[in-house]
C-alpha cells in the first residue's frame, strides 16, 4: 500500500495506516522512515500509538517484521562474497537492542555474593580565614 501525503501540516490519523505500516515493516523500515513516509514527525506516530490501540498493534507488528527482514538479510549475507558482518551486527544492536545488544560490564559483589560493604569515615574540615592575614 502506498501512502502519499501532501506537504505542510501533519495529517489526521487514518486507520488505513495500520496496513501501510505493516507493509513497511516487512520491508525492514524503521519508525523514522515510516513517519516520514506518512508525512508526519515521529512524535505524531507515538501519539497515534497512544491514542489508537490498532495502530499500536500495527506498529508493534511492523517492528517485529522489520527485525525479521534484517535478520534474513544477515543470513543471506553470511553466505555472500561481500558482507560486512561487523556493520550488520552493530546495526542490529542499534536497531533491536532488546534482542541484539551485547552486554559488557563488571559486576561487583561483596562477600558470598552479597552487597559491597561500604565504610563511612568521619571527615574533619578546617576552615582558614585568609582575610586576617592580609588577604582581600
Amino acid at each position: 500500500m502506498e501512502v502519499v501525503m501532501a506537504g505542510g501540516r501533519p495529517t489526521a490519523y487514518d486507520p488505513e495506516y495500520c496496513d501501510a505500516v505493516i507493509e513497511y515493516g516487512k520491508a525492514g523500515k524503521s519508525l523514522t522512515w515510516i513517519a516520514t513516509e506518512l508525512g508526519v514527525v515521529k512524535q505524531t506516530i507515538h501519539n497515534w500509538m497512544a491514542e489508537h490501540i490498532e495502530f499500536l498493534d500495527a506498529m508493534t507488528r511492523a517492528k517485529e517484521l522489520s527485525q525479521r527482514w534484517w535478520e534474513d538479510e544477515g543470513q543471506v549475507g553470511l553466505t555472500a562474497d561481500k558482507f560486512n558482518s561487523s556493520v550488520w551486527s552493530r546495526s542490529m544492536a542499534a536497531r533491536f537492542p532488546d534482542d541484539w545488544r551485547e552486554i559488557k560490564g563488571t559486576e561487583l559483589t561483596g562477600k558470598d555474593g552479597g552487597p559491597v560493604a561500604v565504610k563511612a569515615e568521619k571527615a574533619e574540615w578546617t576552615i582558614v580565614d585568609t582575610s586576617a592575614e592580609g588577604g582581600t
